[in-house]
């Protein structure tokens, strides 16, 4: 008797299948939206950010070494650092050194360093 009373109890399962499906749904919408999609972002933005790297850039390894960038090779930069040049894969950069730590004063200091290699330049052609 007791078993049977259990059974009894028990709810049918026929129109909750359907809610658990459309709830199984909208966790997966909400989960494309929260995590998937904003890491997919994040990856694009720090691809770009590594493709656009050049000769000369000050950069932060995920190690936390410092250096500049000597060469741009296909699979990897070679860093200069004071101890000598090191070769890093690319996904080793984390950030620019320059811009994260001066801001606007290092873009200002490029270009007139800039300036004043390109007056040395017509200098000496002119010699």
């Amino acid at each position: 008797m007791n078993t049977l009373s259990i059974f009894l109890q028990a709810t049918p399962q026929g129109g909750n299948s359907s809610m658990m499906l459309i709830m199984m749904g909208v966790m997966f919408v909400g989960f494309y939206f929260l995590m998937i999609r904003p890491q997919m972002k994040k990856q694009k933005q720090e691809k770009n950010f590594q493709e656009t790297l050049k000769v000369g850039t000050r950069v932060v390894l995920t190690s936390g070494l410092h250096g500049r960038i000597a060469q741009v090779q296909d699979d990897g930069f070679v860093i200069e650092t004071l101890s000598g040049k090191l070769k890093f894969e690319k996904a080793a950069v984390s950030r620019e050194f320059t811009e994260t730590r001066f801001g606007d004063k290092a873009k200002a200091a490029e270009k007139t360093a800039e300036k004043a290699a390109d007056k040395k330049e017509i200098e000496t052609e002119k010699k």
